[in-house]
């Protein structure tokens, strides 16, 4: 396989998961309806670094690592489980209380809450085995047998397009009128749907664990 069809392959199983819904698509859609664009999109690089992340472990042979070592993969499910069911029960406790103010004049105030955002989107990625594992399987089927250079500088740089373009154009779509006023309208009920979406991922990640 050369270099440029195995990166454009690898790049097209990457959007496949990032498109498809999971914990990080209910973080992006639940703050871009409430909180600025700025801040949303710094969520939305926190999600993008940890892509990059994972696909610069991917390249060093992460899917050999996760059949060799199991427990890795069990601890991964146990702790992104555990940290999925505590997100789930944050955005529930949330739910009747006022929203934050997000024209804050206060550079410092923006600061931090953008810095928290950045941080939120990235251990939401890194805690998440479903992200791991595609990475992992995308890689390792169609990685070339003889990466050249140029595959190494250009796939984690794409991992972290593919995420940042997507979840942008999320961002934009959920940000408009329409969707922050549904949401301002339906706030608890919303938050409560959005809570229990992460929650039973959560639960469904440990008691996976638990079966193996």
């Amino acid at each position: 396989m050369s270099t440029i069809v195995a990166i454009f392959s690898i790049a097209g199983a990457l959007a496949m998961g990032t498109i498809s819904p999971g914990p990080s698509f209910v973080l992006v859609a639940r703050k871009a309806v409430f909180a600025t664009r700025k801040e949303t999109l710094l969520l939305v690089f926190g999600l993008a670094t940890g892509a990059f992340f994972f696909a610069m472990i991917a390249l060093l042979g992460l899917h050999a690592v996760l059949n060799a070592v199991p427990v890795a993969y069990l601890l991964l499910k146990i702790f992104g489980g555990l940290y999925l069911v505590y997100l789930g029960l944050s955005i529930w406790r949330s739910a009747r209380k006022s929203l934050p103010i997000t024209n804050d004049p206060d550079a410092a105030n923006q600061a931090r809450g953008g810095g928290r955002a950045y941080m939120l989107g990235l251990a939401t990625q890194l805690s998440n085995p479903k992200t791991a594992v595609w990475f992992a399987g995308a890689f390792a089927a169609l990685m070339p047998a003889e990466p050249t250079l140029a595959f190494y500088l250009v796939v984690p740089p794409l991992a972290f397009m593919i995420d940042a373009i997507w979840y942008t154009i999320v961002t934009f779509a959920l940000s408009s009128s329409f969707p922050r006023t549904t949401y301002l309208r339906h706030k608890a009920k919303l938050d409560y749907i959005c809570g229990g979406i992460m929650m039973l991922l959560g639960a469904k990640l440990i008691s996976m664990a638990q079966e193996e």
